[in-house]
């Protein structure tokens, strides 16, 4: 799903443990042991991590539509 609205894009993180901001980029961050060998793996914290990065570009943030939840759809 694209979001081209800042506002909205708030919405979304907000609304979603998994996601966080790193300046303009969105993070889904989750727990997991593949991330040892994964090449999203990140260690932080003594824990592994999975963590993928949804830049915006001039269109707006590319995400899939499994992170919008109902009341941030509309």
């Amino acid at each position: 799903m694209l979001i081209d609205k800042i506002e909205k894009m708030e919405t979304v993180v907000s609304s979603n443990k998994s996601l966080s901001w790193d300046g303009w980029d969105v993070l889904n961050t989750y727990a997991s042991d593949k991330a040892r060998t994964s090449k999203y793996g990140v260690y932080q914290n003594g824990k592994w991590y999975i963590q993928q990065r949804f830049s915006p570009d001039r269109n707006g943030w590319s995400i899939p539509d499994r992170f919008i939840k109902e009341n941030a759809k509309a």
